[in-house]
Parts: C-alpha cells; sequence; structure tokens
C-alpha cells in the first residue's frame, strides 16, 4: 500500500477485517459506532465554553466523585451510539453501578462493551486534554443477553482496548492485539484518518516519569525511594528523569505512549487498594501499553492477568517503558508496607 494513501479509520477495519476470514463484521461495527460517538462529544467539548455544558451536574456517580454536565452527555451519546445495533449483549460504564442491559426492543449481540464515557473530567473546566476509554470483549454466557460475569473478564480476555484523547487535535488509539494504530479527527471532512500506524514506544526508553507527587507523604517506602532515584537523589547513581503530569489519565498515558517513561498511580494510605479503576482504565491503556512493546502491572504483577472480582474494582497502575515498569516492580518488592 503506497504510503501517500488516505486511509480512514473505516477503511483500516475493514483492511484488519479481510485478514480474518471468520469475522462476521460485528467487531468492525462496534470500533465505527464508537468513532460515531467520538465525533459527537469531541464537537460538545470543542464548544464546552459556548454553551451550557461546562460544570457540575449536580449529582455523584457510583464512585462518590462529582459529575460533570459533559461526563452525562458522553454517557448518553455513547449508549445511544452503541444499544441498538445488534452488536453487543451487554454495556458497563464507570458512570453506572450495574450491567447496563440491551433494551429488549433491540436484538442483543456476542461482545460487551466497557467504557469510561469521559475520563479527566473534572479537567474539562480548565480545557485541558479529557478522553473516552473502551474495551471490548466476547460473550461467555449462553443466551441472548450478558450477565455481570461476561463483563467480569481478565485483560488477557480483551478483544479489544482503545481510548480517544480530545485536546489539540482529536485522536483515537486501538489495538485489537496485532499492534497499536492511531488515527487523528480532520474537522474539514469528519474523518478519523490513520496518522500513527503501528506506535511503539520509543527504544532506548526516553526518561519521564508522570506522577503525582502531592501524596509523597502517603505512599510506600519502596514508592517513595522510587521517585526519589527518579529525580537523581536515590542511592543507585540513576540519571535524572523528567517529570510530566497533567492529571489527566488518557493525556497522561497517550504522552507517555508516544514519548516514552512511566506513568504511576500508585496506591497510598488514602486508596491502599490502588485509586484508578481496573476495568475501564487500567486495562485497556495495558493491552496497548503492552502491544506497543510497554507493560502494565500493578506494581506486583501484569495488570492483564488480574481477574476482576468487582465491576468496580480500583488498583495502583504502573504504565510505560518495559525497563522502568520493572525497576518500579523491584522498588516496591523491597519496601512495600504503607506508613502507619
Amino acid at each position: 500500500m503506497a504510503e501517500s494513501a488516505v486511509i480512514t479509520i473505516d477503511r483500516h477495519i475493514m483492511e484488519e477485517e479481510r485478514k480474518h476470514p471468520e469475522a462476521t463484521g460485528r467487531l468492525s461495527n462496534i470500533l465505527t459506532d464508537l468513532g460515531l460517538a467520538a465525533k459527537l462529544i469531541q464537537r460538545e467539548v470543542a464548544k464546552a465554553g459556548l454553551v451550557d455544558i461546562l460544570g457540575r451536574a449536580g449529582r455523584e456517580n457510583v464512585q462518590g466523585e462529582d459529575v460533570q454536565k459533559l461526563d452525562v452527555f458522553a454517557q448518553e451519546v455513547i449508549y445511544n451510539a452503541m444499544d441498538h445495533g445488534g452488536n453487543l449483549c451487554c454495556m458497563v460504564s464507570e458512570e453506572h453501578e450495574d450491567v447496563i442491559p440491551i433494551p429488549e426492543e433491540f436484538p442483543a449481540g456476542d461482545y460487551v462493551l466497557v467504557f469510561d464515557p469521559l475520563d479527566g473530567s473534572s479537567n474539562i473546566d480548565v480545557n485541558v486534554s479529557i478522553g473516552t476509554i473502551f474495551s471490548i470483549y466476547r460473550k461467555l454466557s449462553s443466551g441472548g443477553r450478558g450477565t455481570r460475569e461476561d463483563c467480569l473478564q481478565p485483560g488477557r480476555a480483551l478483544v479489544v482496548g482503545g481510548y480517544v484523547v480530545y485536546g489539540s487535535s482529536t485522536m483515537l488509539v486501538y489495538s485489537s492485539g496485532a499492534g497499536v494504530h492511531g488515527f487523528t479527527l480532520d474537522p474539514s471532512i469528519g474523518e478519523f484518518l490513520l496518522s500513527h500506524p503501528n506506535i511503539r514506544l520509543p527504544e532506548p526508553p526516553q526518561r519521564y516519569y508522570s506522577v503525582n507527587e502531592a501524596y509523597y507523604q502517603r505512599w510506600s517506602l519502596g514508592q517513595r525511594r522510587l521517585v526519589d532515584t527518579l529525580k537523581g537523589m536515590g542511592d543507585k547513581g540513576t540519571k535524572p528523569f523528567r517529570s510530566r503530569y497533567i492529571g489527566s489519565l488518557v493525556a497522561d498515558f497517550h504522552r507517555t505512549l508516544l514519548k516514552g517513561g512511566i506513568f504511576m498511580y500508585p496506591r497510598d494510605t488514602a486508596s491502599p487498594r490502588g485509586k484508578l479503576r481496573l476495568l475501564y482504565e487500567a486495562v485497556p491503556m495495558a493491552l496497548i501499553c503492552e502491544q506497543a512493546g510497554g507493560r502494565a502491572s500493578d506494581g506486583e504483577g501484569d495488570i492483564l492477568d488480574i481477574v476482576p472480582t468487582d465491576l468496580h474494582q480500583r488498583t495502583p497502575l504502573y504504565l510505560g517503558s518495559r525497563e522502568f515498569v520493572d525497576m518500579a516492580e523491584e522498588f516496591l518488592r523491597e519496601a512495600p508496607d504503607l506508613p502507619g
């Protein structure tokens, strides 16, 4: 294929589908519908300061967090884009406590959609990059409608993981287990175009770290020693890294994916089991990170090996260049205990 060829996300999906003669086209339909939902969300994000869509919606989600108006909009857009096509058996969202069924008047399919409609929404009012995160699994149960067990699958069972970042440009990045590909939205034609084929974390890895250091005193001794070492203050003579932290997982991971380094959201005394959601945030990012040549860990082992027991289970998260994630695990093993 000529390098100058214009490849839309729909064309890319179709070409990938042709490599699998057994494919039914259902997975392609899901990705196409997600692309449409992302365009609709991007349109509202782009004009958020001009319309009454900024600020809080006046309620909390299942996590006990303030729901933003744009959170509500993104949730409704994704649900309405996905509920009627006959591709999904059910959905689960960070914003809902339980499984979201497909309405009885619509046919049910063989896939499960897990999504965070708008990650980093606390940054909406200050115009910082935010995103949508999604995962797709195959249904395990028999019968037409999905169950809770269909949603509680380990990351190794993931069929597709991806995210959309709404920033200076809008990008959709996904992996179906055969590399990572990024598509940038061309607003002049309303299409996602392949801009980053076969994304790989840089080698040798660039020396960046990303973590909220305001929580330093809450961390384990191992985590504190790790960050001190990354800053060139440890006893291992490590050359200092450069610090980058945005506070929006999609934006922080997107930079790490393209530039290299390590993103960390460790457990601490306020969140001893971790803060980020395993299903909605950690697992899809872990798939992309591994497929790009990196590693994703909870500080003890691979994120994708964790078998979830709850839809809203939380986890520590370390993402990025393999040698840096390995180094983080080494420090954490040496001194894992949180402050008393």
